[in-house]
C-alpha cells in the first residue's frame, strides 16, 4: 500500500484540500481521504486533477513537428493537402524501431504535460514496400512498448485505409496504410487486441480513417455488424474538400452520411467534425456520439472552427487530442478551443455549466469523462476506490495557484498555467516526473535525438 499526501484533489463535487490518498500494490485506489492515520508515503505540495486523457494521435507524426512551417513562395496554396503530401514522406521512411522510439518520447512528453492515457490512430502497418509484415501488428506492438516504456496508458487504434478518396484507388503514397477489406481489417484489429495484452495498461478501440479512406458501405457494415463492444473513431469533416467531395460522390454531406446509416450512439468519437450544418451539429448531439476536438493541429492545418457554443447548447459531449502534436500541452488545447469559440461568437461562456458557471470546471469534467470513453473507460468519479490512480500534478507553490482560494482554483488552473507549474504525473499509480527518474529520461532523449539524425528529415 502506497499513501499520497496532496495540497488537494479535485473531485467531481468540488476540492478535498489536504487530501490523501491510498492504493494497492497494482496502482488502484484504495482510499481517499481528508484525513488519514498513518503518515504518507509521498507528501507532495501539489493539487491533482484528474489525469489528461489524449484521445486522438498519429505518435509518428512528432517527428516532423514544426517541419511544415517553411512555406514555399510560389502561388501554390499551402494548405492541408500540401501539408499530407510531407507527412506521407515521413510515414514511407519510419521503421519499427524508429517507431517505438519516436513514440516514447513523444509519450514521455505527454506525460510531463499531465496526460495519463492516449489513443493511438495508427495507420502506419506495413512495411516499406507496404507488404504486411508476417506479425500483421508489428508495428502496433511497437506503440504498445513505447507506451509501457514511458509509462503511460494506451488505446491502440488500428486503422482501416482503403481508397485513395471517395472512389478512388489508395495511391503510391498510402501503401503502407491499406487493408484491401473488411476481414483483412479485422484480422488487424484481432491481431492489435492481441498485443494489448502484453501491457497491463492497453487495450484496442476499432477506427475508420475517414468517409473517404474506407468505401462507405464497409462502414456501414461494420458499423452495425462489426464489433460493437469497442470505441468507433473516424475522422470526419476535417476538409471543406472532403465535404464537396463526399456530396459529389454520396449526395451527402459525411455526418449526415453517418448519422443515416450507422445508427451513431455514445461508442462513436468523431474526429474533428469541423463543417458541420445545424442539422449535423444537432443529429451528433441527439445520437449521444461524441467529437474529439484537436485544437492546436486544427489551427496549424487551417481546418476551421467546430461550432462548439451551439454544439454544447445540445448536451453535446466532447474531448481533446494532440493529434500531429504540434502542441502537446492539454490546458493549451482548452484555451485555444474556447478562444475560437469566443472570437466567433463574442461571448465569453462558451464552456459553462448552467449549474455552476465555472468555465474551467466544465471543460476538466467534459474532457475526462468523454476523453475516458474513447479509451473504453466508463468510470464517471474522477478518483474513486477501484480506480487507477491517474491525476496531473500541479505546483501549489505556483504564484497564481499559492494565492487562490479553492473557489478559484479550477479556472486559474486551465486558464493561466503553463508546463513549468506542472509537477509530474501519478500514472496507474506510480509518481512520473523527471526529477524521479533522471537517467531514464536522458536515455529517452538521447535516442530520439539519434533516431532523427538518422532519419535526417530535420537537417
Amino acid at each position: 500500500m502506497t499513501t499520497y499526501k496532496l495540497k488537494g484533489l479535485l473531485q467531481n463535487t468540488g476540492w478535498i484540500s489536504p487530501a490523501y490518498v491510498s492504493v494497492d500494490e497494482t496502482g488502484k485506489i484504495s482510499s481517499v481521504s481528508d484525513t488519514s492515520l498513518q503518515k504518507p508515503d509521498y507528501d507532495l505540495n501539489c493539487f491533482a486533477i484528474p489525469g489528461f486523457q489524449n484521445a486522438h494521435s498519429h505518435a509518428f507524426q512528432y517527428a516532423m513537428a514544426g517541419l511544415a512551417e517553411r512555406h514555399s513562395t510560389s502561388q501554390t496554396p499551402d494548405d492541408f493537402w500540401s501539408w499530407r503530401d510531407a507527412m506521407y514522406k515521413l510515414a514511407l521512411s519510419v521503421d519499427p524501431d524508429q517507431m517505438e522510439v519516436i513514440a516514447t518520447m513523444l509519450y514521455s512528453e505527454m506525460l510531463r504535460h499531465g496526460y495519463t492515457r492516449v489513443a493511438e490512430f495508427h495507420y502506419v502497418h506495413h512495411d516499406k514496400n507496404g507488404k504486411p509484415y508476417d506479425h500483421l501488428a508489428a508495428m502496433g506492438e511497437r506503440l504498445v512498448a513505447a507506451a509501457e516504456n514511458a509509462g503511460i496508458g494506451i488505446t491502440l487504434i488500428p486503422i482501416f485505409y482503403q481508397k485513395g478518396g471517395f472512389g478512388k484507388d489508395p495511391v503510391e503514397a498510402q501503401k503502407r496504410f491499406i487493408s484491401a477489406d473488411r476481414e483483412s481489417y479485422l484480422k488487424l484489429l484481432e491481431a492489435s487486441g492481441d498485443v494489448c495484452k502484453n501491457y497491463a495498461h492497453a487495450n484496442v478501440a476499432l477506427g475508420i480513417h475517414s468517409m473517404r479512406g474506407v468505401e462507405p458501405e464497409i462502414i456501414k457494415e461494420i458499423a452495425l455488424d462489426g464489433p460493437r463492444n469497442l470505441p468507433f473513431h473516424i475522422h470526419v469533416s476535417e476538409q471543406l474538400k472532403e465535404v464537396s467531395d463526399s456530396l459529389a460522390y454520396l449526395g451527402k454531406r459525411p455526418v449526415q452520411w453517418l448519422l443515416d446509416n450507422c445508427a451513431l450512439d455514445a461508442r462513436f468519437h468523431l474526429v474533428h467534425a469541423t463543417h458541420l450544418t445545424e442539422a449535423e451539429t444537432k443529429g451528433i448531439a441527439l445520437s449521444g456520439a461524441h467529437v474529439v476536438l484537436c485544437p492546436s493541429t486544427e489551427g496549424n492545418l487551417g481546418d476551421g472552427i467546430f461550432p462548439l457554443l451551439e454544439y454544447r447548447n445540445l448536451g453535446g459531449k466532447w474531448s481533446i487530442g494532440t493529434d500531429s502534436h504540434i502542441g502537446l500541452n492539454p490546458l493549451e488545447e482548452l484555451r485555444i478551443l474556447d478562444y475560437g469559440q469566443r472570437l466567433t461568437s463574442h461571448k465569453r461562456n462558451t464552456f459553462y455549466a448552467a449549474s455552476e458557471g465555472d468555465s474551467g470546471k466544465f471543460a476538466i469534467d467534459m474532457i475526462t469523462k468523454s476523453g475516458r470513453k474513447a479509451m473504453h473507460n466508463f468510470s464517471e468519479n474522477y478518483f474513486a476506490a477501484g480506480d487507477f490512480f491517474n491525476a496531473a500534478l500541479i505546483d501549489a507553490d505556483a504564484p497564481l495557484i499559492a494565492s487562490s482560494g479553492l473557489q478559484n482554483l479550477t479556472a486559474t488552473i486551465v486558464y493561466s498555467t503553463d508546463v513549468s507549474m506542472q509537477c509530474g504525473v501519478i500514472s496507474h499509480g506510480k509518481l512520473i516526473s523527471e526529477k524521479n527518474n533522471p537517467d531514464q529520461s536522458l536515455k529517452i532523449k538521447s535516442d530520439f535525438v539519434a533516431c532523427l539524425k538518422k532519419l535526417a528529415n530535420r537537417l
